[in-house]
């Protein structure tokens, strides 16, 4: 089984992914645009946040069903629990030894297309 390892670029938050990097992806909706990094997917008893809890930081916006975690420290974004499908993303660039050339073609997925709700309160 192959065992992915990353962390954030202080090193105070790290994950391992029980299974090979796949299904690389960019997102175009108003927070992927910002933060830019290639996402790869890992099912939810595949992903395994090995250190740093304290250090995390949790983002939502909209509904605030997505979960989108980053280092308190560094500020870097390591990984989100989707809210389109029952999996987390996870960030290609925090991967250890991964070369991003590798992953080929990343598709742009169309996440500006989401159903955004109109915040009344």
């Amino acid at each position: 089984m192959d065992i992915v390892k990353g962390a954030c670029h202080c090193g105070k938050v790290k994950f391992e992914v029980h299974a090979a990097p796949r299904d690389p992806r960019r997102c175009d909706c108003s927070l992927c645009r910002r933060k830019g990094a290639i996402m790869l997917t890992a099912y939810r008893d595949e992903f395994h946040l090995t250190e740093g809890e304290a250090y995390l930081g949790l983002y939502q916006w909209n509904t605030k069903t997505a979960q989108h975690y980053f280092c308190k420290n560094c500020g870097i974004y390591t990984h989100h629990w989707r809210r389109s499908a029952p999996e987390y993303g996870y960030n290609a660039g925090c991967v250890d030894g991964l070369d991003i050339t590798s992953l080929g073609e990343v598709p742009l997925r169309p996440g500006h297309k989401m159903t955004l709700v109109n915040d009344t309160e």
